[in-house]
């Protein structure tokens, strides 16, 4: 899905209201509004949508967030691949941009939304417990999977794709709101690009390349 706007529609309501809030607060109390006129630009800065010049190389996965890598692990995948895979884990702070992107193009097979707790994202365990969202993508050459997961602070997972959908890599698919993690799941075969620690950006990072022996 494409975000027209610089600023992700979900935070238009949010954004509506401090505005008028801050109009409000000023011809009562000037110097009062500047709390939520702060209020108003960070939830703005929160929710933009920057524009992106994604890959064209159909060999990589870019990234599904923009974050920090936690974790690459190995794993035994049973929601969608049901299969070996790698598990890359990034972490977004309440800094980074919230918007989610999927890694290749494809058609959206999979949406399994599941209730969960709320504890920090950047704990080993929240990817167990806490809310989450998995969004599963093929094409005619792999199958993966996008994992969202709330946060202590991110509270709402947003996803506009369903089941059926034709999506393009680096295309919008989703948000979360205020600080989350977000999980791609890839194949054995898919060769990573990425280290744990490092910085990434949603659209524009590659974080891995199919082998050439697939």
């Amino acid at each position: 899905m494409n975000q027209p706007y610089i600023i992700a529609k979900e935070g238009f309501p949010c954004l509506a209201i401090l505005a008028v809030v801050t109009v409000a607060t000023y011809l009562f109390r000037p110097w009062l509004a500047i709390i939520p006129g702060i209020l108003f630009l960070f939830v703005a800065f929160f929710f933009r949508n920057p524009k992106r010049i994604i890959p064209t190389d159909k060999e990589v996965l870019v990234s599904p967030a923009d974050g920090t890598v936690m974790s690459i692990e190995e794993i035994e995948e049973k929601e969608f691949l049901r299969d070996k895979a790698i598990k890359v884990s990034i972490f977004l702070s309440i800094f980074n941009v919230h918007l989610n992107r999927c890694p290749m193009e494809g058609e959206i097979k999979y949406i399994n939304y599941r209730p969960g707790k709320f504890i920090p994202a950047f704990k080993s365990h929240a990817s167990d417990i806490n809310e989450k969202n998995f969004v599963g993508i093929e094409n005619d050459r792999l199958k993966i999977m996008v994992t969202q997961i709330t946060g202590f602070i991110a509270r709402r997972i947003v996803c506009w794709v369903k089941p059926g959908d034709k999506v393009a890599q680096g295309d919008l698919f989703g948000l979360i709101k205020f600080g989350s993690c977000t999980e791609l799941i890839v194949p054995e075969n898919v060769e990573i690009k990425v280290k744990p620690g490092q910085k990434v950006v949603g659209g524009i990072t590659v974080i891995g390349r199919l082998k050439n022996e697939y």
